[in-house]
């Protein structure tokens, strides 16, 4: 039970508690500039938008390193500004929990570097994070709003009501991977359980590449499973596997899936978690 209780604790330090998007602006140019940046799990999902500009530029994540342990860690992203498919620009930066050092932005044409520092000023007031994936704008809080919205390219806009909490401290996560073993990223959501706030529960929302559009993956119903739902999902990519894991009684259960077409899963088994 103690390794189940430690994959947990990392598994929670690895969504990340960040305060994104972030506030920057440029400190060694002529005239000064102001943006925001998001980005999800691992430096994906990212893009920047400029203050005083409608539109956004997607970032592409070029590589991540870490230096430090735990809540010492530190995470340093270098991504690949891409305007009409062309690579025009680095942007590059650490965080070390919440806060932002060695900003900078290179702009390819002339190979100018723009140094940047973290604005808290420009910090964005309303917890809503946000995610450019595959062309797809998704934005969500993480706090006591519910509301789920996605925008797509071609101007359509769906929203979604996300479960809601039960407890006075929210804290709403999301985290981008590939949930069906599909090679396209997915994008999930969690919160503590509504008992004891021992683990998490998720929703799942599949990238469709055919329609283009995400779609909700339902939780699969079978009497044999010893956990309702989505609880601190983790995925095997070797035996393409999802698995969850939930405290019933005095046991913590280990319950394993795989899925029969790209959304709808099957049950394998369910075992006790042991040392």
């Amino acid at each position: 039970m103690r390794n189940l209780k430690l994959i947990i604790i990392l598994a929670m330090i690895s969504f990340g508690v960040q305060a994104q998007p972030f506030g920057l602006k440029s400190i060694s140019a002529a005239k000064t500039f102001q943006m925001h940046i998001y980005y999800g799990t691992g430096g994906k999902g990212a893009y920047v938008k400029y203050n005083g500009q409608q539109g956004f530029i997607a970032l592409r994540l070029k590589s991540r390193t870490e230096q430090g342990k735990t809540s010492a860690l530190k995470v340093t992203y270098v991504w690949d500004e891409v305007v009409e498919g062309k690579v025009t620009g680095t942007y590059k930066l650490s965080q070390q929990a919440n806060l932002i050092s060695g900003a900078s932005y290179l702009r390819l044409k002339d190979q100018k570097l723009f140094k940047l520092e973290q604005e808290k000023g420009l910090e964005d007031n309303s917890e809503k994070a946000s995610y450019l994936l595959h062309g797809v704008i998704i934005s969500f809080s993480a706090g006591m709003d519910d509301k789920l919205t996605f925008r797509y390219p071609d101007k359509m806009i769906k929203t979604a009501l996300l479960t809601g909490f039960d407890s006075p401290e929210p804290q709403r996560k999301g985290t981008i991977a590939d949930y069906n073993f599909d090679g396209y990223d997915d994008v999930a959501f969690s919160i503590p359980d509504a008992g004891m706030g021992v683990y998490r529960t998720f929703t799942i929302y599949l990238y469709n590449p055919v329609s283009k559009r995400f779609e909700l993956l339902t939780a699969p119903d079978d009497p044999r499973a010893k956990c309702a739902g989505f609880c601190d999902v983790t995925l095997d990519k070797q035996h393409k596997w999802l698995i969850t894991a939930c405290r019933g009684g005095a046991n913590w259960w280990r319950n394993v899936y795989q899925y029969t077409n790209y959304k709808k899963l099957t049950w394998i088994s369910s075992k006790t978690a042991v040392n």
